[in-house]
């Protein structure tokens, strides 16, 4: 049997499990540095039954999160299943700087008032992924508020200019004449300086943390600790197809979705797309994955394989009954029906404009937008489509629809 060295010439041996925990922390990844550390460390961590410290931190910007962010939650919880100590950092002292990463602009800092509030739904959002009874929680101020001015200055000094400047966003905007603020040099010495107060052993990321992963490495050799591997996940590309998932882009899916609007969302995605979403969002096998790709190649129907996704997920963050009535709610949509749970909604005002009618009914977020989907046939009342914006609706009860998935019952008097 093979051996690996983990350190003071002490060798463990490579089995089976050791090489599986490898596989599943290698699946979907972009990169893991350094990996024959982290394979000596996986190797260690059997042989003594002592589990790895594995760590994850958010900066708690937006009052919830997406399945873009669950992409790192869910190689978080891969790890945690193999019986390894998670932790799930808040940022709650490195929110206040901001962070850098992909920014062309400083960032403006979070008030203390809204990192509170964020972090609140943060987590819970979290442990709808993770095992709570498992996942330890920390955040940051526990040890970068003591650290004070002197301890910042002694932190500060065990890095170079030079060296931060070797970041790409930086760099950038240096050579265009971008502002860049002193205290955002400060973000990537404070994230890593969290790895240092946690001892960890691995520091999962998107690809845009690399930077400050790598940081987390240096600082833990500087302060005399074994360096923790890095692991970093793509970003989850968006329902566009094109840009990575974000909220202001309007091209996500929330967490706290409802079921059918998660799952008609998810159907949305392109053929291609849904591959990388498997791999990045599924928890099945990759061989039952592979094995899809063959059957489509054969002739399958791509939309059976993007069901199955789409229950799944929808199964995660509701429930797999939940799952059932999403898929049974899509066919019906598909049919030409109309949702059974559609909100109900009570307007005055009659005759009212059509496009008053659609953002009173919270069917769309503004007239202009209203009137957007008028011009683009996405409007219909009563199953017939509305093609005049100046249209005024009569007292009445109708059925109205945006899209495909925005349905209410308005009575208007």
């Amino acid at each position: 049997m093979t051996e690996v060295s983990s350190g003071a010439a002490t060798s463990y041996p490579l089995t089976p499990t050791v090489m599986h925990a490898l596989e599943v922390s290698k699946r979907g990844c972009d990169e893991l540095l350094v990996e024959s550390e982290w394979l000596a460390k996986l190797a260690r961590s059997e042989a003594t039954g002592v589990p790895l410290r594995i760590k994850l931190g958010l900066d708690p910007t937006a009052p919830d999160i997406h399945i873009g962010h669950t992409v790192v939650l869910n190689k978080l919880r891969q790890l945690q299943d193999l019986g390894h100590q998670v932790i799930f950092l808040i940022g709650d002292f490195t929110s206040t700087i901001g962070d850098p990463s992909g920014r062309n602009a400083t960032r403006p800092p979070l008030t203390r008032e809204q990192i509170e509030a964020n972090a609140q739904t943060y987590y819970r959002q979290a442990s709808l992924v993770l095992d709570p009874d498992r996942t330890e929680i920390r955040y940051n101020s526990e040890w970068c508020d003591p650290l004070g001015a002197r301890g910042m200055i002694e932190l500060a000094a065990k890095y170079t200019v030079a060296r931060m400047m070797e970041r790409d966003d930086f760099t950038k905007r240096f050579r265009s004449g971008i502002p860049i603020s002193v205290h955002e040099f400060l973000y990537p010495l404070m994230q890593g300086y969290d790895s240092v107060a946690l001892k960890a052993d691995l520091e999962l990321g998107g690809t845009d943390q690399k930077f400050n992963l790598l940081v987390g490495r240096e600082l833990q050799k500087e302060y005399g600790q074994e360096q923790q591997c890095i692991l970093t996940m793509p970003l989850l590309v968006g329902l566009d197809g094109v840009e990575k998932m974000s909220k202001s882009k309007g091209n996500y899916v929330g967490v706290t979705e409802a079921p059918s609007d998660m799952f008609g969302k998810l159907m949305s995605i392109s053929d291609d797309l849904m591959w990388q979403y498997f791999e990045l969002l599924s928890f099945r096998p990759l061989s039952e994955i592979d094995l899809m790709k063959q059957e489509i190649a054969l002739g399958r129907n791509p939309r059976d394989c993007k069901v199955l996704l789409g229950q799944e997920i929808v199964a995660r963050f509701h429930s797999a009954a939940d799952a059932e009535r999403a898929l049974e709610d899509f066919n019906h949509r598909a049919r030409g029906g109309v949702p059974d749970d559609i909100p109900a909604v009570s307007l005055s005002g009659a005759p009212l404009g059509i496009a008053q009618l659609l953002k009173q009914a919270n069917l769309v977020p503004s007239t202009s937008e209203a009137n957007r989907n008028i011009e683009q046939g996405g409007v219909k009342i009563d199953g017939a489509v509305v093609s005049d914006k100046a249209l005024k609706v009569e007292a009445g009860s109708y059925v109205v629809q945006v899209g495909k998935r925005r349905f209410a019952r308005v009575t208007l008097a």
